[in-house]
């Protein structure tokens, strides 16, 4: 029997481990319940400006959410462009448990929810309206034209049409949320949330509900999740490609780091953009790393509850 142990991105993570840990303990623990209730309690958070209700909305004033749930590469689903539910993350795991596909997108995500009796919402915020409504103000070509060059922040506390807050973890305003669990079976379940990059072109998809992209679990080998940049996590396949090191012998800092290596070689990177992985393999090792310095994982076990910087920053 292993130490129960739950991970999450970003400080909002230790909201997210404080969900999650109940599942971890008692005679009826499970990891996948732990990381889906992790993800809801940031989903249902409307200070949190990158997930769930309170998300930032795209070029079109609309917010649109995805997320992905997983256990092994035989069982995981996902939802990506839900417009009238809360809990995408919860949609991911009825997609995973009732139907015999991964991924559900857009117009048919949210009937299916509805098929299933969740309850709908308005996700749109009178803050985040606010927040759209300056920043079209400032980018009012943007707004008209779909393919208008416009320099986006990774990080919503780099945006221009927000207050700068200078560090991690004191601040709340991420983006994705990405939770990984093992519980003292050694079972291991991961899920990822998010709204997506704030003010989007509609309709884009970045990686957190694209398997082996921002999620990837595979019982033999381990799990990893990321958050940054989407695209440039997109572009390496980047939590398989973590998951698929470890599977060779990799410790989860030389395969998060490896990632990591990977993007730098293949992207030109603004200096803005940021990506972070954060791994675990079968026996419990866990690790996490950085393009550049922010990012830290919120960890709990029974002896820990805090935030950890990361064992690798490439740009420090």
């Amino acid at each position: 029997m292993s130490e129960p142990i739950i991970l999450s991105t970003w400080s909002f993570g230790k909201k997210a481990n404080a969900a999650g840990w109940p599942y971890l303990t008692g005679a009826n623990q499970s990891s996948l319940d732990a990381v889906e209730q992790a993800c809801r309690a940031i989903e249902a958070d409307t200070e949190v400006r990158s997930v769930g209700c309170g998300g930032c909305p795209d070029r079109s004033g609309d917010v649109s959410l995805d997320a992905s749930i997983m256990v092994s590469p035989s069982r995981c689903g996902s939802v990506c462009y839900v417009r009238r539910f809360p809990h995408p993350v919860s949609i991911a795991r009825l997609v995973m448990d009732r139907l015999n596909l991964v991924m559900l997108a857009g117009e048919g995500a949210d009937r299916f929810a509805a098929r299933q009796g969740l309850t709908a919402a308005n996700l749109l915020t009178k803050r985040a309206q606010t927040m759209w409504q300056n920043w079209v103000c400032r980018h009012p070509a943007a707004q008209i034209h779909d393919d208008a060059i416009v320099s986006l922040p990774t990080n919503l506390e780099e945006s221009d049409s927000l207050p700068v807050i200078e560090a991690e973890p004191h601040n709340k305003y991420h983006d994705t949320v990405g939770v990984l669990a093992m519980d003292s079976r050694e079972q291991i379940a991961g899920a990822c949330s998010t709204s997506g990059l704030p003010f989007k072109v509609p309709g884009r998809v970045g990686d957190s509900p694209i398997v082996g992209h921002g999620l990837y679990v595979d019982p033999r080998r381990g799990a990893a999740v990321a958050t940054g940049m989407g695209e440039l996590i997109m572009g390496v396949c980047g939590s398989f490609l973590a998951v698929e090191l470890m599977g060779r012998g990799a410790e989860p800092k030389d395969a998060a780091r490896e990632v990591l290596q990977r993007i730098v070689e293949a992207f030109q990177l603004p200096e803005m953009h940021q990506v972070a992985i954060m791994a675990i393999n079968p026996s419990g090792l866990w690790s996490s790393a950085a393009l550049r310095p922010g990012y830290f994982t919120a960890v709990r076990t029974t002896t820990r509850d805090e935030l950890v910087a990361p064992e690798c920053v490439l740009f420090p």
